[in-house]
């Protein structure tokens, strides 16, 4: 089995690649890989969910992007399992920090910079993180990631955009 794991995860990936041909792989790190995509140009670390409650409506990851001609850098996003409520709070929980995301459906991210610098650094030190709120039917939504590789991938997105080409 050990040996056919690698061969299974390309057949896995083989829609993804073809579907986003013009990126590159930075790298992968444990569950975290960063890529560049030299047609925005923006360079982002990605992950998806390790956990999620309930049957995912939607392909749920979180991402760190940088997007070098716009001079964003490190800007975080999710995209949740399922639309939420609307109104309801989305709540990212990382270790001890908890920060409110703002954000609309299924799509959240930090309200400014400072907190996007916020959950960077909490991700940095923290073995996992959670995404929580409330679904448009009333049920639960919680995304949950493992962080091992994470700072990694990120530090491997920011470099990949800060070299020219």
């Amino acid at each position: 089995m050990r040996r056919a794991l690698p061969f299974l995860l390309m057949l896995a990936a083989v829609p993804a690649m073809a579907a986003a041909a013009s990126r590159t792989a930075l790298g992968i790190f444990d569950g975290w890989g960063a890529f560049r995509d030299p047609a925005a140009p923006r360079c982002y670390a990605i992950a998806a969910p390790a956990a999620t409650i309930g049957t995912p409506q939607l392909k749920a990851y979180a991402s760190v992007g940088y997007w070098p001609k716009s001079r964003i850098r490190g800007q975080f996003y999710v995209r949740l399992s399922k639309a939420r409520r609307a109104g309801g709070e989305l709540r990212l929980t990382i270790g001890s920090r908890r920060f409110i995301l703002t954000g609309n459906g299924a799509h959240g991210w930090a309200s400014d910079a400072r907190m996007d610098a916020a959950i960077i650094a909490a991700i940095r030190s923290a073995p996992s993180m959670s995404v929580e709120s409330v679904s448009t039917s009333g049920g639960s939504i919680a995304d949950t990631y493992r962080l091992r590789g994470a700072a990694t991938a990120i530090d491997a997105a920011a470099l990949g955009c800060a070299r020219p080409g």
